[in-house]
C-alpha cells in the first residue's frame, strides 16, 4: 500500500507536505470524481471485505469503487498517512419510503479535527447527496456547495445531516422517480452521534447489508461517479445524469433506460469502471 499509488489512482498531483484544509478538500474532491461509489460486487458474486488491504487492492489496483465502508475507511488511511486526526464515526441512513431511521447504524463516517475545528468527511454516500468538500461540524448553518446547500442540525447530541435540493428540468419525466421525492424541498440524509468507531464494529453490517434478502443493496445494483459538474447514476438498468445549477437554481436531469448490451461499455465509458465477473443488474421496486 503505497500513498503515492493512490494519489495516482485519483489523478491527484497537489502537494501533500502540510495537513491543512486546502491539501484535504483538494484529496477529497479528486477521491470522489474518480472512484465510483458502487455496490456491483454483491451483484456480480464476490464478497465485499471489510480489511484495508483487500479495499485498497480493490479501490487503488483494480481501479474500482465501493460502498461507504470501502470508500471511507481507504480514505481514513490516505489522512492519517498524512497526518491529519481522524476519526470513524457511524449513522443511520434515513429511508423516505418508511420516513424513518434504521435502529443499528449502517453508514460508515469520518471526523478530521484540524486547527481546533472539526469537519465531517463522507466520501461513500453517493448518489445526489454526496457533499463535494469536508463540512465543517457546526449546527444550523448552511454550507452551500455545487450539489445544493447542506446543513447539520444537532439535538441533544444527535446530528442529522440533510440537503436542500434545488428544482429540478427532467428531460424525460416519465423515467424518473416518484412525484413525493421529486418534489421534497429539503431531504434527510442521515443521522450521527460523535461517538468514536472501531473497524470491528462495522463488520456485522457490512455482512448484513451484503446478504440480507431485504437489503437495499441486495435488491438495487447502485453505481455513481461525480463529474466536474454534476453527478452520473446507474441504478439498476436506469442511466441518470444531471448537471448541477444548469440555469436559474436549478438542474438539468436527464434518464435513460439501457439494453442489456449497453451496461458494460457504459460502466466502461461513463464510470471508468472495469468488471471482472459477470454483472447482473438489479432493481428491486420496493425501495
Amino acid at each position: 500500500m503505497d500513498i503515492k499509488e493512490y494519489f495516482a489512482r485519483i489523478s491527484y498531483q497537489g502537494s501533500y507536505n502540510k495537513p491543512d484544509l486546502a491539501t484535504m478538500s483538494d484529496i477529497f474532491q479528486h477521491h470522489i470524481r474518480a472512484i465510483p461509489y458502487e455496490n456491483l460486487s454483491i451483484h456480480c458474486g464476490e464478497r465485499i471485505e471489510l480489511d484495508l488491504e483487500p479495499i485498497y487492492n480493490k479501490i487503488v489496483r483494480k481501479k474500482r469503487g465501493g460502498w461507504c465502508m470501502e470508500n471511507n475507511y481507504l480514505l481514513s488511511w490516505v489522512l492519517k498517512t498524512l497526518g491529519y486526526d481522524v476519526t470513524l464515526l457511524g449513522a443511520k441512513v434515513y429511508v423516505p419510503e418508511r420516513d424513518a431511521y434504521p435502529d443499528e447504524f449502517n453508514h460508515l463516517l469520518l471526523r478530521v479535527e484540524l486547527d481546533g475545528k472539526s469537519y465531517i468527511m463522507d466520501a461513500g454516500f453517493g448518489m445526489a447527496y454526496q457533499m463535494w468538500q469536508p463540512m465543517e461540524l457546526i449546527s444550523g448553518t448552511d454550507q452551500p456547495q455545487t450539489p445544493g446547500v447542506f446543513r447539520f442540525q444537532e439535538e441533544n447530541g444527535i446530528w442529522y445531516f440533510e440537503k436542500v435540493r434545488r428544482k429540478q428540468w427532467v428531460l424525460n419525466p416519465s423515467t424518473s422517480t416518484s412525484p413525493n421525492v421529486e418534489n421534497e424541498v429539503c431531504r434527510r440524509v442521515y443521522l450521527f452521534t460523535l461517538q468514536p468507531r472501531d473497524i470491528e464494529e462495522f463488520r456485522g453490517c457490512n455482512d448484513h447489508l451484503q446478504s440480507a434478502p431485504n437489503s437495499k443493496f441486495v435488491l438495487k445494483s447502485m453505481c455513481s461517479l461525480q463529474t466536474a459538474d454534476g453527478i452520473r447514476e446507474l441504478v439498476g438498468w436506469k442511466l441518470t445524469e444531471i448537471k448541477y445549477n444548469y440555469r436559474d437554481n436549478m438542474d438539468h436531469v436527464e434518464i435513460r433506460m439501457l439494453a442489456e448490451e449497453e451496461l458494460e461499455k457504459t460502466l466502461r465509458e461513463k464510470f471508468s469502471l472495469p468488471l471482472d465477473k459477470k454483472f447482473v443488474p438489479v432493481d428491486n421496486k420496493l425501495f
